[in-house]
């Protein structure tokens, strides 16, 4: 029996990338799983991966900066699943780079709608559910930058230093009803955006290497480790942390 046996898990993000590898952990783990994402094929494949390892899942579409989507993907939770105990708020988009002063206003403006209110409207749509089940567990997917800055990326940096603080929030107010809620902050991971970044120019991979003291980037699987971890019964005494996952990047 997986330690998360008849849980019901959302994960933001999941057609690819962390989020797939959170989804296919979390099934395998137990949990039935609500795919969400604005890729349906990505993620429908997805749902096909969790089925065809035994689990349970299923897709919904949502565009995490829009309520009325946030609010039926926890619906689609309920309706399917009978209710919701864990989510992984984890949907992302790459954003611009350049200079602040430089930096496209719209560009800010979809960066902080996606990953940083997105993951206020997945919170203030999950934990309503979550207390009617008598607690839960929620990771959002904050990052590296979170905790420190990158050059010529303004958006991205804000957005994930505001999920840090949303998650430290949200763990004050809820840590005693019985909800846990954690940050990840991930370093660079193999992901398909990296791959993009890569078909750009490939001698990323050596920057993005020398950006990481355990001499590599991380694999999907390693980051999606530390979610469920976190929403395991083993971190039952960890509220409002943001754990590096990150192979050394904040270290220096």
């Amino acid at each position: 029996m997986g330690v998360l046996e008849g849980k019901v898990a959302v994960i933001t993000g999941a057609a690819m990338g962390i989020g797939r590898a959170s989804a296919l952990c979390f099934a395998r783990e137990g949990a039935a799983v609500v795919v969400a994402d604005i890729d349906d094929s990505g993620g429908n494949d997805t749902v096909d991966l969790v089925r065809a390892a035994g689990g349970q899942a299923s897709f919904v579409h949502a565009d995490v900066a829009q309520k009325s989507d946030v609010d039926a993907m926890v619906a689609h939770a309920v309706t399917t699943f009978g209710g919701l105990d864990l989510a992984h708020n984890n949907a992302g988009i790459a954003a611009p780079m350049a200079l602040l002063a430089d930096y496209p206003d719209d560009g800010w403006d979809r960066t902080i709608a996606v990953m940083l209110t997105g993951v206020y409207l997945c919170m203030k749509a999950e934990i309503p559910r979550m207390l009617e089940r008598g607690g839960g567990a929620i990771v959002n997917t904050a990052s590296g930058v979170g905790l420190v800055a990158y050059p010529r990326q303004a958006a991205y940096t804000a957005s994930k230093h505001g999920v840090i603080g949303l998650t430290k929030v949200a763990a004050l107010d809820y840590g005693s009803k019985g909800i846990r809620v954690n940050a990840i902050c991930p370093g660079t991971a193999e992901t398909p955006m990296v791959g993009t970044a890569r078909e750009r120019d490939p001698s990323i991979d050596a920057h993005l290497a020398a950006l990481h003291p355990i001499g590599r980037i991380g694999t999907a699987e390693e980051i999606a480790e530390a979610a469920l971890w976190l929403c395991s019964p083993a971190a039952s005494f960890v509220l409002g942390v943001a754990l590096p996952v990150d192979g050394g990047y904040v270290v220096p």
